[in-house]
């Protein structure tokens, strides 16, 4: 994780300073527009105030394969155990944060007519 060094220093309550997110938006950059669009929202809702601890577990989850990555932001599954760190359920927790209203109506709904009619990016 040499490419991560940037994020090894200070508490992870310290907000990451500006060299480090822009470091860290570099890395989010995504080959799969649907992440693409959940990420950018997600920079743009927290990017002055995320924290080092943050960005380690966003960090971890740019390491997954698009569509694995799409598969949690969208609650298809869950982290797998190698990754599933408190830093890692925080950062996803916000990543998926919105999309609670569309997933709670399609479960409730019990036959999912409606799928992700509901939810927007």
């Amino acid at each position: 994780m040499a490419e991560a060094a940037f994020l090894e220093s200070g508490p992870a309550d310290a907000l990451l300073g500006e060299r480090a997110l822009s470091k860290l938006r570099w890395r989010c950059r995504r080959g799969l527009l649907e992440n693409d669009l959940l990420i950018e929202r997600f920079f743009a809702r927290y990017a002055a105030r995320l924290t080092v601890g943050q960005a380690r577990g966003l960090h971890a989850l740019m390491d997954l394969a698009d569509n694995d990555l799409l598969d949690l932001l969208l609650w298809r599954k869950e982290p797998a155990v190698d990754i599933n760190t408190m830093e890692v359920g925080e950062v996803l927790a916000m990543l998926r944060e919105g999309r609670q209203r569309g997933r709670a109506y399609a479960l409730d709904d019990g036959q999912n007519k409606l799928g992700n009619q509901n939810e927007t990016f």
